[in-house]
């Protein structure tokens, strides 16, 4: 079985940012995903090129924080940060031709940075909304690059970074007996969405995760990786 451990949010903070890399160093943590507007985006292109064999993505945004196309208003509130939140399947569709804007935005971003594209996911598994869906494909062919397992592209699983998600390694979930949950997947590919960092001060204004990520990296950085994993 091949397992890609993924570490979302590169670039919210600087803890956080921190605190991927810590458990990607000492820890088993082989990707991350980096946000494009994060408080310190710039902070994680910097530490992303020490450290070469730390795969890196794009975590695309729609939940949080504010947009870097200039003109995408119908995306946004008053006050210029995204309307959309985590529950934006109870939310009226997008208007596409803006997200596409934004979205193309945020990966000309990261494509200035000079860092290799390894992977496309998203904040809140935004890329699995259902209108979204047909951009999500075309942006996963355009760069050549896999995306995110999420229901909504279980028909397109050639553009698929893994066969499955796995989330359970959240919250109460953060335990020591992972690898032995996922050996009993049926499956050739599976990712780990985790959520590693440093609490400062900027994550408790922005994030209501906190504590436990701190936990995530002692267990990341703890747990052995056994010889059945590709």
């Amino acid at each position: 079985m091949r397992i890609e451990i993924n570490a979302d949010d590169f670039g919210l903070t600087k803890g956080v940012t921190d605190g991927i890399i810590q458990a990607h160093q000492n820890g088993c943590v082989t990707s991350t995903t980096l946000m494009m507007n994060g408080l310190a985006t710039g902070y994680a292109v910097e530490k992303a090129k020490e450290n070469p064999d730390l795969k890196i993505g794009i975590h695309l945004v729609l939940t949080w924080g504010t947009p870097l196309h200039p003109s995408v208003p119908n995306l946004v509130k008053a006050d210029g940060t995204f309307k959309f939140t985590s529950g934006f399947r109870d939310m009226e569709a997008p208007n596409l031709s803006e997200v596409e804007s934004e979205w193309r935005a945020q990966l000309d971003a990261y494509t200035a940075t000079g860092l290799t594209l390894d992977h496309i996911d998203s904040h809140h598994h935004v890329h699995g909304w259902l209108p979204l869906k047909n951009l999500v494909i075309q942006l996963a062919k355009e760069y050549n690059v896999p995306v995110r397992y999420v229901d909504s592209l279980a028909d397109h699983p050639e553009i698929c970074w893994t066969d499955k998600l796995w989330t359970g390694f959240y919250k109460e979930g953060v335990t020591d007996n992972l690898f032995d949950v996922l050996q009993k997947e049926n499956v050739q590919s599976i990712e780990v969405m985790t959520h590693p960092g440093q609490v400062d001060e900027d994550l408790k204004k922005v994030s209501s995760y906190t504590d436990d990520r701190e936990k995530e990296i002692e267990i990341l950085n703890r747990i052995e990786i056994p010889d059945w994993i590709k």
